[in-house]
């Protein structure tokens, strides 16, 4: 006597798809205080109220509700301050991304913004190719360019193109700042 036994099976669609699905690790901190030194010393203290840091193959740092830089002088001083509402560290690159409503300025008062910015913190370098308006202190003026490269102390920085960047035209003219 032979017997036969046939079984069938039906696997859910969800279930099979859940399979290879990859959870990424994260890691959350709130009310962060980081200090970076450069032998020994402190070049810069990072705050932000939220820190998201993913673990996947490109190992990133999200700071989803601002950040706040402080930039030291070999005499611990304040140099410059950065602020963000948005940043991205990219811990392979060593490279931030910066964005909305980006504002950095120096203890003489001079202060950029723009709504995106890179920061290179192997080279201590900023740079954008997005629109930026500089205020300067002294000669007291506005400048609009298009396109930045400066040093994280905001000691001196380059406009790949000056003027006010308006949709569709461009007009390049020096404004300079009210005294009202």
């Amino acid at each position: 006597m032979v017997s036969v036994l046939i079984l069938s099976c039906e696997n859910d669609i969800k279930m099979v798809k859940a399979l290879g699905d990859h959870k990424v690790g994260v890691e959350e901190g709130k009310n962060i205080e980081s200090i970076m030194t450069n032998g020994g010393k402190t070049t810069a203290k990072l705050t932000a109220p939220l820190m998201l840091r993913y673990q996947t193959e490109i190992s990133k740092v999200e700071f989803p509700k601002s950040l706040h830089v402080d930039f030291y002088d070999s005499l611990t001083t304040v140099e410059s301050q950065l602020f963000a509402r948005f940043g991205r560290y990219l811990e392979n690159d060593n490279k931030v991304f910066l964005s909305d409503s980006v504002i950095v300025f120096n203890r003489k008062r001079d202060t950029l913004w723009c709504k995106e910015l890179y920061w290179d913190q192997a080279l201590g370098l900023y740079y954008t190719d997005k629109a930026v308006i500089i205020s300067q202190q002294n000669p007291r003026q506005k400048i609009y360019g298009q396109g930045l490269r400066a040093d994280q102390n905001f000691k001196w920085f380059t406009l790949n193109k000056i003027g006010k960047v308006n949709t569709g035209q461009q007009s390049f003219i020096n404004i300079a700042d009210s005294l009202y």
